[in-house]
C-alpha cells in the first residue's frame, strides 16, 4: 500500500570487501562505530545476511557473536537489530514482550496489527522453530477477554488482501457496528471484531466514511466511547493503521521519544522494521 523505503539494496555492495570493513574496525583498542554504520546502515537486510556469511568464511568467526563483543548500549541494540532477520526479530519482540512477568500490549498491537497474511504465516512458522511454542498459544495464555480474541484473530493471517469494494456492504457493515456499539446498552464487541480484522483495507475504508455519514462522527469517537483498555488501543491500531499506516507509524515514533526519557526499545523496532518498507514516508 505504502512503499517509500529509507534502505535499499546498495548495488555496490561487495560482501567480501564490506566484511574486511568491519574487521578492520573491530581490531585492535575501541571500535570504529563510523565504519560499522558506514557498512550495516547502508545496505539492505539481505545483503547484511551476506556480509555475514563472507565474514564467517573469511574469518572463521560469527559477526553477529563479534559485534555483541565490542558494542554497547542502544548502538548496539540497534546494530544487532539491523542484523536479525526481520521475521526472526518480530518473533523475538513478540515473545520478549510476553516473557516474563507482565505483558507489554503494545508490542503485540503494533506487529499484529501491522504485518501482511504471509508474514503472519512466517511468523508463526519462525516463533515454534525458534521457542518451540505456538504464537497463538502464547497470545491467549498471555492477554484476556475481547483483546486476546482480537489478536487470534489476527493472528489468523486470513484477511482480505483484495482491493474489491462493495458499498452496499460497506453501509451495512457501518449500520451493524452502530447497531453493535452506540445503538445498545453495553458493547457487542464480537462484531467489531468480525468486520475489523477480516475485511481488506479498501473496504474498511469505505466502512469508515460509511459510518461518519450514518453516525455523525468517526468510527474513532465510537471506539473510544464504547472500549476500553488494551481491546480499545487494538482496535484504534487497527483503524490507524489502515486509514494511513506511514501516519500511525509516526505516531508511535513521536510517543516513543515524548516526555521525560526515550523508549529505546520501541524506537528501535520501528525504525529497524520500517526502514526498508515506509520509514522514509514518516521519519
Amino acid at each position: 500500500m505504502y512503499s517509500n523505503p529509507s534502505i535499499k539494496p546498495d548495488p555496490s555492495c561487495n560482501p567480501q570487501h564490506d566484511a574486511e570493513t568491519l574487521r578492520k574496525a573491530m581490531k585492535g583498542l575501541g571500535c570504529n562505530k563510523d565504519k560499522v554504520i558506514r557498512v550495516l546502515c547502508t545496505r539492505s537486510n539481505a545483503q547484511r545476511q551476506q556480509i555475514a556469511l563472507a565474514f564467517k568464511q573469511l574469518y572463521g568467526k560469527d559477526l553477529i557473536s563479534e559485534l555483541k563483543s565490542e558494542l554497547s548500549g542502544d548502538f548496539e541494540n540497534l546494530i544487532l537489530a539491523l542484523m536479525e532477520n526481520p521475521v526472526k526479530y518480530d518473533a523475538d519482540q513478540l515473545r520478549h514482550a510476553m516473557a516474563g512477568i507482565g505483558t507489554r500490549e503494545s508490542v503485540l498491537i503494533e506487529i499484529m496489527t501491522t504485518r501482511t497474511n504471509a508474514q503472519i504465516f512466517q511468523l508463526k512458522q519462525v516463533y515454534k522453530q525458534i521457542y518451540g511454542r505456538e504464537l497463538e498459544q502464547d497470545l491467549i495464555g498471555e492477554t484476556s477477554g475481547h483483546f486476546k480474541r482480537l489478536l487470534v484473530s489476527l493472528c489468523t493471517g486470513a484477511r482480505d488482501e483484495s482491493n474489491q469494494t462493495d458499498p452496499l456492504r460497506a453501509n451495512q457493515d457501518a449500520r451493524k457496528l452502530y447497531k453493535a456499539g452506540e445503538q445498545r446498552l453495553g458493547t457487542d464487541e464480537s462484531a467489531f471484531n468480525a468486520i475489523l480484522a477480516s475485511q481488506n483495507y479498501a473496504q474498511l475504508r469505505m466502512v469508515f466514511d460509511e459510518y461518519q455519514k450514518t453516525c455523525g462522527h468517526s468510527i474513532d469517537q465510537a471506539i473510544a466511547s464504547e472500549f476500553s483498555g488494551d481491546i480499545r488501543d487494538g482496535l484504534q491500531a487497527v483503524i490507524k493503521s489502515i486509514r494511513n499506516r506511514p501516519g500511525y507509524f509516526a505516531e508511535l515514533l513521536y510517543n516513543a521519544m515524548k516526555g521525560m526519557g526515550t523508549r529505546d526499545g520501541d524506537l528501535i523496532r520501528i525504525v529497524v522494521s520500517r526502514s526498508e518498507i515506509d520509514l522514509a514516508i514518516f521519519a
